[in-house]
């Protein structure tokens, strides 16, 4: 397709250019007709000239023949008239011969003059559309210049939207993952509070189940020590021994790991757990 453009406008080109060769050829033709014109007419008013003296010459003579009274004068005269009616002739058909030339010069300088003010014209109305051409094509320029500006606005405001759209999009993801993560801070501290809640009240309750099987253990204890007077007697006789048992909670220390073990004897039975400090 390129190519086809290009062969195309190479053709015209070149008619254009031959167009203006046979313009500049067409010129020197005319140019040189009229100076031919001009050199003929120059040499038939020559030939006029010549046949006008021809005819004054032979005029002059059938006067000068016509006064002679003579008989051979009127034969002269019958010759000098027929000359000067040949000379007539010729100089009648060289002044006829004169007024075509410069008939035809004249035609040739009114054809030349109108060709002048023709091509005159064609240039002028060539400039005329070579301007509005030229005037058109800068006004499609200014208003593909316009257009394009407009465009490049056009499109700086639909990326600026865009951009703000995006930002705005962005902004919400982050806030919405602000309070999603919000949330699961605040779902999971909940959490922590609740399980950290429900491992107190459990230990609450271990601690209380302890102390009440202590007391329990304890007041078995008692119970043993109250039926045994003989025992008690001797644990107090030996206070060293007693502070010592007092001072080490064995009892205690039982309840705490084995609270099973610290369960109340069955009555005429010593408990094992206050057995050991007798025998100290």
């Amino acid at each position: 397709m390129a190519a086809r453009k290009q062969t195309a406008v190479n053709s015209v080109a070149s008619l254009e250019q031959q167009l203006a060769q046979l313009k500049t050829q067409l010129v020197k033709a005319r140019d040189a007709q009229a100076a031919d014109a001009a050199k003929a007419v120059v040499g038939l008013t020559k030939e006029a000239s010549k046949a006008a003296a021809a005819l004054k010459a032979a005029q002059s003579k059938l006067a000068a023949v016509a006064k002679k009274k003579t008989p051979a004068a009127a034969k002269q005269v019958a010759g000098a008239k027929a000359t000067v009616a040949d000379a007539k002739k010729a100089a009648d058909a060289a002044k006829a011969a004169v007024a075509t030339a410069k008939k035809e010069l004249a035609a040739i300088k009114a054809a030349n003059k109108q060709a002048v003010a023709h091509e005159k014209a064609v240039a002028r109305a060539q400039a005329g559309i070579a301007k509005r051409l030229k005037a058109a094509a800068k006004k499609a320029a200014v208003k593909q210049k316009a257009a394009a500006k407009k465009a490049a606005i056009k499109a700086k405001l639909a990326a600026k939207k865009a951009a703000a759209r995006a930002k705005l999009a962005a902004k919400k993801a982050a806030l919405k993952a602000r309070v999603a993560a919000k949330k699961e801070a605040a779902k999971k501290k909940a959490a922590e509070k609740k399980a950290a809640a429900k491992a107190k009240l459990i230990a609450k309750k271990v601690a209380a189940k302890a102390k009440a099987t202590a007391k329990k253990a304890t007041t078995a204890v008692k119970k043993v020590v109250a039926k045994k007077p003989a025992a008690a007697k001797k644990v107090v006789a030996k206070p060293a021994a007693a502070k010592k048992v007092t001072a080490k909670p064995a009892a205690k220390k039982v309840v705490a790991k084995k609270p099973a073990g610290t369960a109340p004897a069955k009555r005429g039975r010593k408990p094992k757990a206050a057995a050991a400090p007798v025998a100290a």
